[in-house]
């Protein structure tokens, strides 16, 4: 990831381990192998996250006429 150091994408995969949003394995290799897998309960939220990124998508045009300071009328349903 971008911009993230490996302190800090360490902390927030214990913090979503701890969670139980994700699982982490460690595998017999050098240097070990540390792999990470969503939970049931993390595979939950990731369909409700998947449907905000949608939602900001179809918006995107509304919020940054917003944040311009021209209004725009909104498309879709309320």
């Amino acid at each position: 990831m971008a911009g993230a150091t490996q302190k800090m994408l360490t902390q927030t995969l214990r913090e979503l381990e701890r969670d139980g949003l994700v699982t982490r394995t460690m595998g017999p290799a050098n240097p070990v192998r540390v792999d990470y897998a969503l939970t049931p309960l993390g595979q939950e939220l990731l369909v409700l996250q998947r449907q905000v990124l949608d939602w900001a998508r179809r918006h995107a045009p509304a919020i940054a006429a917003a944040r311009a300071g021209t209004p725009e009328r909104p498309s879709g349903p309320p």
